[in-house]
Parts: structure tokens; C-alpha cells; sequence
């Protein structure tokens, strides 16, 4: 099977996956009500157990590269996309300022964790994907100190520092030195294996989440006004960016597996998590729709594009 094929045969249950909770919203088997402690579950219990799964035992992460590099990838990635972005917006008149932010944050932010994770556990190896996890520190503290502290002027009552340190942050900051001592040796098989289950919740019902959330937000947004967002968002997600994602991939020094995914997050359209920040914060939610929808329907034909692309350009 060739690469393109591998990456539909990922990526087609992700779509499958995030229709079904739309589905499940529309007909009410998932009410907004449920929504606060689904989420919760997921980021407090749900991925941090899946971050252990991958870490732990994880040879590429007794590496020193791999530990430091991947999240100052991910941090300047994001800062970047946030700058173009806010350009763009600004010199192209997206709308007015509150829109602008958010175009800039929504487009700005790659799909660091729902769709990459299973495609890089498909096309690599566990190494990979904890490679991936520790890149994602870097994504996490920019979205947060910058992307909501700064650009969509967060209104949180909580302080800066509580919400970078997250439950999937804070996973990672004792799984990572715990692999690195060689301590995973030492935490029984049952309990390695109760936290692989619980693991292997979180990308499921994370996605589910993202489809009620569509199914919501669909309803009350008039998707077909100012197509320039979405027109725009696509051209900087799936165009401009991946091809630079690519460029330094190809002249930077990096590790195999951090140009592994690398290639991968060049290919990815927008998070879906910037639409819930929006509706939180002071950003325009049906922009942020907008935006997601339009990037992750479109990646559907360009992430086997990017992904072939980069795996040929850097021999891997």
C-alpha cells in the first residue's frame, strides 16, 4: 500500500468519527449539557494517560535532541503562523479587529493531537508519536501565553501560568523524566496496561466532542458570508505553511523522528479547539467555524498530498 493510501486509510475514520457526534448531537444522544464534563475527562484523565502510554519506554525520548528541540519547534511554528496570520488579516481586511483576532488565532493554531496522533502511530512508530506529545509542550504554551493571553485578549479568571500547565502538559513534564531514568521499568505491567486502556479513549471521544461542536455552532453560523476567511485560512494552512513546515524540516539538522513529524504537521488544517476558545474568550466564534470547517474538509485531499511530498523530500 502506498503512502497516500496509508494516510486515507487514517484519516477516513477521524471524519467517520467526528460525523458521528454530530450525528449523535442532532438526534440528542449528546447533550451541550454533558459537554464541560466530557471535556474535562478527556484532558484531565483521557490524553495524560495516553501521554504515559507513548512515553514511557520510549527510546527516541532518552535522546537529549528529542526532548529539547521538539517544543521550541512547536512554540516558534505557532508564534509564527500568529504573526502571518495577523498580516494577513490586517493588510486583507478580513473584518473588523475582534475577527482579525481571531482569524489570525484560528489559522494560526495546526490540529496538534486529534488527527496527527493516529496517522503518525499508522505511518511510523510509538517513538514517533512521544516525539509528537513533547512537540506539543511548545504548541500548548504559545496557544496559551500568546494566542489566548494575548491575540484573543482572554477574559479567564485563571492565571496565565494555570492554564498553560495543563493536565497534558503536566503529564508530560513527569512521564518524560521518568523515561529518561529508565523508571517505567518499575511501574507494574497492570498498571501499564490500565493506563494504555484509558489512553486509548481519548482520541475517540475527543472527537466526538469536536463533531457536537460543529453540530452546534453550524446551526446558529451563516457559513456561506465572507467566503475570503475561509478562502484565506486554506491558502495559508494547507499552502503557504506546509511548504515551509517542509523547507526547514528539509535544512535544519533535526532527528528522524522530529522530521517525521514535521511532516505530518505540515499537512494538518487548523485545531478545533481555537471555536470553544472563541466562544470563552473575546474572539468571534462563527469566524473560527468558519476557518476549521473549511480546512479540515479540504485537508481531506491535500494531507495525502503534503505527506507524500515531504516523505519523498527528505528521504524518509
Amino acid at each position: 500500500m502506498n503512502t497516500s493510501s496509508l494516510v486515507f486509510t487514517a484519516i477516513i475514520p477521524i471524519f467517520l468519527v467526528i460525523g458521528s457526534g454530530f450525528l449523535a448531537r442532532r438526534i440528542g444522544w449528546l447533550s451541550e449539557e454533558s459537554d464541560r464534563s466530557l471535556m474535562n475527562l478527556v484532558v484531565n484523565l483521557l490524553y495524560p494517560a495516553l501521554i504515559f502510554s507513548y512515553i514511557l519506554g520510549n527510546e527516541a525520548l532518552r535522546q537529549p535532541e528529542n526532548i529539547v528541540l521538539p517544543p521550541l519547534v512547536g512554540f516558534t511554528s505557532i508564534v509564527g503562523g500568529f504573526g502571518v496570520c495577523m498580516l494577513v488579516a490586517r493588510k486583507l481586511r478580513i473584518g473588523n479587529q475582534r475577527e482579525c483576532r481571531t482569524f489570525a488565532f484560528s489559522t494560526g493554531m495546526y490540529n496538534y493531537g486529534y488527527f496527527p496522533i493516529p496517522i503518525i502511530a499508522l505511518l511510523f512508530d510509538r517513538e514517533t508519536t512521544g516525539v509528537l506529545l513533547v512537540h506539543n509542550v511548545g504548541v500548548e504554551m504559545a496557544m496559551w501565553a500568546l494566542g489566548v493571553g494575548f491575540i484573543l485578549s482572554a477574559n479567564d479568571p485563571k492565571s496565565l501560568w494555570r492554564r498553560i500547565f495543563s493536565g497534558p502538559v503536566i503529564a508530560i513534564l513527569i512521564a518524560v523524566p521518568m523515561n529518561w531514568l529508565g523508571m517505567d521499568k518499575q511501574v507494574p505491567n497492570f498498571a501499564l496496561e490500565s493506563v494504555g486502556l484509558l489512553g486509548q479513549c481519548a482520541i475517540p471521544l475527543g472527537l466526538i466532542l469536536i463533531g457536537a461542536t460543529f453540530a452546534d455552532l453550524a446551526k446558529a453560523s451563516k457559513l456561506m458570508e465572507q467566503p475570503q476567511i475561509s478562502i484565506h485560512a486554506c491558502l495559508l494552512r494547507l499552502g503557504i505553511f506546509p511548504a515551509a513546515f517542509l523547507f526547514f524540516a528539509w535544512l535544519l539538522p533535526f532527528s528522524v523522528e522530529l522530521k517525521q513529524v514535521m511532516i505530518v504537521q505540515a499537512a494538518m488544517p487548523c485545531a478545533v479547539f481555537p471555536i470553544v476558545l472563541a466562544r470563552h474568550f473575546d474572539g468571534a466564534p462563527d469566524v473560527a467555524l468558519k476557518v476549521v470547517l473549511a480546512t479540515t474538509i479540504v485537508s481531506f485531499l491535500t494531507i495525502p498530498l503534503w505527506i507524500a511530498l515531504g516523505l519523498g523530500l527528505l528521504n524518509l
